[in-house]
């Protein structure tokens, strides 16, 4: 289904990872009888080639990368050689291995390996995936035998094909198997949308959006690892983390092209913003913000200032409370689920976003923006919107959930 509703039904993939610890202390060493100082040298020899492998990266450098493999994995060589051509065009500012853990007999050794990286000029913080390395030691090196992507990870973009690379006075688009146009076209709306989302979200962020155009619905599944099934239909969803401290990391946007492509002006432009508008509040997002707050914000500085009126943007919700289905309560996080009831999905994000414009004409567009960083800032989900309503709305939730209510009525009979 093309249209408003498709820029509404977007999806924010919150990806949490465990900071790195000491490589001595995540040595494991399993059925290998060697005494320490062996132990710690066979982890700094697998440390030095991977060292020697991103620096080739960064480099540009293919015989560098291609010397760290094992001269006789001529399959694993082919796939890596076009690996690394494929990847030659993306800018990388930081490449490298952390060792998680080590198991090894004699000259085998398994490493489970975190790969970081940075994007140039746009992530704050590296992006992390895992990786599984097989290597065997010859002649006092060691060399990679097998590179496969660890447990619960997901593909890179480049790994899909041949990147092409769009850069906008705000955003870093790339793509495998796009039209150069589409992409330069995709750039300059998520260039616009920037600013909109800095208007909205005045608060500190990086003011810039990366976005990752892959081929297909189920290439975009890949990049996610999961089901295609569960994206098609859906524009764009928002992959990110928040780092330390409530720092923001490295955010994507990642277009299904499909999707995207069926939507007109007007819905693309509603798409980008509500996608970038995840990329600045990420880092006062975390698990104490339910989703009506957060996809229904990312709603209102989407729609925000673009003359339409609630009936239109928020058509689902408008029959249901025209036909007397008006919801008792906000919407759970369960009604954001993708897979069921198309309608269901449409009227909890019309719901949250009213519940946003709500706010923001009854107290103010200052006070959304407060309340937002205040519930994201709670220690636990339980009590989270009840405080942040009391300290910085002055209300309660059963007082506001009755004055949502009646504002649906207001905005949409």
């Amino acid at each position: 289904m093309a249209g408003q509703r498709h820029a509404r039904r977007t999806r924010r993939a919150a990806i949490r990872r465990t900071a790195g610890l000491g490589l001595a202390a995540l040595l494991l060493v399993s059925g290998c009888t060697a005494a320490p100082d062996r132990a710690d040298t066979t982890l700094r020899g697998i440390q030095e080639t991977l060292d020697d492998r991103a620096n080739a990266v960064l480099r540009h450098d293919l015989d560098g990368y291609l010397a760290a493999l094992d001269p006789a994995a001529a399959t694993l060589r082919a796939r890596q050689r076009k690996e690394f051509d494929q990847l030659e065009d993306v800018p990388l500012s930081t490449w490298e291995y952390r060792i998680k853990g080590v198991r090894h007999q004699g000259t085998r050794a398994v490493a489970d390996t975190e790969l970081r990286y940075r994007f140039a000029g746009y992530d704050s913080a590296p992006v992390t995936t895992s990786r599984t390395l097989e290597l065997r030691a010859d002649g006092g090196r060691w060399y990679v035998t097998s590179d496969r992507a660890g447990t619960g990870s997901s593909q890179q973009l480049w790994q899909q094909g041949d990147v092409q690379v769009v850069r906008g006075s705000r955003s870093l688009v790339l793509g495998v198997g796009q039209d150069g146009r589409h992409l330069r076209a995709l750039a300059a709306a998520a260039d616009r949308a920037v600013p909109a989302v800095s208007a909205a979200w005045p608060s500190k962020w990086i003011r810039r959006v990366v976005v990752l155009v892959p081929s297909s619905v189920e290439a975009m599944g890949r990049l996610l690892g999961a089901p295609a099934a569960g994206y098609r239909g859906i524009a764009a969803v928002t992959t990110g983390e928040r780092g330390p401290s409530g720092a923001s990391s490295a955010d994507r946007v990642i277009v299904n092209p499909d999707a995207y492509a069926a939507l007109g002006e007007f819905g693309r432009r509603v798409v980008l913003t509500h996608e970038t508008t995840h990329v600045a509040t990420r880092a006062h997002t975390s698990a104490a913000t339910p989703m009506w707050l957060s996809e229904g914000f990312a709603d209102w500085a989407a729609y925000r200032g673009v003359g339409r009126s609630a009936g239109e943007s928020a058509p689902d919700l408008r029959d249901a409370v025209r036909g007397g289905d008006v919801p008792a309560e906000l919407p759970s996080d369960e009604e954001f689920a993708f897979g069921g009831d198309a309608k269901a999905l449409a009227r909890a994000y019309e719901g949250g976003w009213l519940a946003c414009e709500l706010i923001a004409d009854r107290w103010g567009e200052e006070a959304l923006t407060a309340f937002y960083t205040s519930v994201g800032g709670a220690e636990h989900r339980d009590g989270s919107v009840e405080r942040a309503l009391g300290e910085v709305l002055g209300t309660t939730l059963q007082e506001f959930t009755s004055l949502w209510r009646d504002y649906l009525h207001e905005r949409l009979d």
